[in-house]
């Protein structure tokens, strides 16, 4: 079986597995008890929070505990949005981002907010003289995710930091979902002031996540109870999660694959440069793991069954709606011609991906496209 959708998700650590059993069988002590069980499930936990801050280069108290992405990007948007609004009810975000980002938007305007949308080019990027341009006092927050999900590009993230903190006192949220363990992802020199992170991307468990801060800013919780996550995030905190998640992100920062992804990626594209049939939709300067192609006359899915009939998996665009028979959002925001739009496939490399899987991967998919072409003579 060879798996190449790891933007999807990914299999996890056998490292990661083990330390969340572990903190489970020994660390199973609700944190905010006071006994001595309680004390020391709180202090494994502090110890993960310490972790990431170090990762993050944030204070640990800036660190706070999810169930993953999309609950740290409903959070991070609702929270900052809401606590914000006397200032001004201005928002923004990109025509390209993740649904947990623009659902979280259509949200606010029903309540009042206004929300503009920037427009990429065709190769996914926003424009900064578009951004700067629609700026104003009154804008509070501004969302844009640092690698797309579908297409791998990347947003110049310093720089749009430097152009909403230079012209507005909006506050920067940075869906980095995938770009951590790839890319440097942290809150060193010029960047967001809050970033969202996921377990199950990096090797980690699903129902694990996170949203961190810069600094300390005006916040609003979604959820109420018994204030646990200083009161930002209510609920008995999974320790185990917590452990686990700190494992992954430092396992992924310190075993970075990165060059091993952009090795394949560039033998992908100068592999699928030789058919007149096929268009690359990911940008050259991308992230290194994802890789989009789209094909002239053949549907994505067509494909990717024909792909899985030999083991190997892959997706069309975006595994959060690939099941959804609309085009992707992105594909249209980035105005590809028609004959290609609905033949989109992407491939993701992964910590267990090899060279040999490339190989096979290059064989099986001449073969499928063989049996393809065939059908349609």
């Amino acid at each position: 079986m060879i798996y190449l959708d790891n933007s999807a998700t990914t299999k996890p650590r056998k490292e990661v597995m083990d330390t969340f059993v572990k903190a489970n069988e020994a660390f199973y002590a609700n944190p905010a008890s006071l006994h001595g069980m309680g004390v020391e499930a709180e202090r494994l936990l502090t110890g993960a929070r310490q972790q990431i801050g170090k990762l993050l280069l944030t204070e640990a108290e800036n660190i706070y505990f999810t169930s993953g992405g999309t609950e740290s990007n409903n959070m991070a948007i609702f929270g900052i949005a809401r606590a914000n609004k006397k200032r001004g009810r201005h928002v923004m975000t990109s025509v390209i981002e993740h649904p947990s980002i623009l659902e979280s938007f259509k949200q606010l305007e029903r309540e009042g907010f206004e929300v503009d949308y920037l427009s990429v080019n065709r190769n996914g990027q926003v424009s900064l003289q578009e951004l700067e341009s629609k700026l104003r006092q009154d804008t509070i927050l501004v969302s844009i995710m640092h690698v797309n999900n579908e297409i791998g590009t990347i947003q110049p993230i310093a720089e749009i930091a430097e152009v909403i903190h230079s012209h507005s006192r909006a506050y920067f949220h940075s869906d980095c979902v995938q770009s951590f363990g790839k890319l440097p992802v942290n809150f060193e020199g010029v960047g967001p002031d809050a970033i969202t992170v996921s377990g199950h991307k990096i090797n980690g468990l699903k129902g694990t996540g996170l949203l961190a801060f810069r600094h300390k800013i005006p916040f609003e919780p979604l959820l109420f109870g018994g204030g646990q996550e200083s009161g930002m995030r209510s609920g008995t905190v999974s320790v185990p999660n917590a452990a686990s998640l700190a494992k992954a992100m430092r396992l992924s920062v310190e075993e970075n694959r990165s060059s091993n992804f952009q090795k394949w990626k560039k033998e992908l594209i100068s592999f699928f440069s030789h058919y007149e049939f096929i268009r690359i939709i990911t940008p050259y300067e991308s992230a290194p793991h994802i890789l989009s192609i789209s094909f002239r006359g053949i549907k994505g899915e067509v494909l990717v069954n024909a792909l899985e009939r030999q083991n190997i998996y892959v997706s069309t665009s975006s595994a959060c709606s690939s099941r959804n028979t609309k085009t992707s959002h992105v594909i249209g925001a980035i105005h590809m011609e028609d004959e290609f739009v609905n033949g989109v496939i992407r491939i993701s490399f992964g910590l267990y991906t090899t060279d040999d899987d490339i190989e096979d991967f290059k064989s099986a998919f001449l073969q499928a496209i063989s049996i393809i072409k065939g059908e349609h003579l």
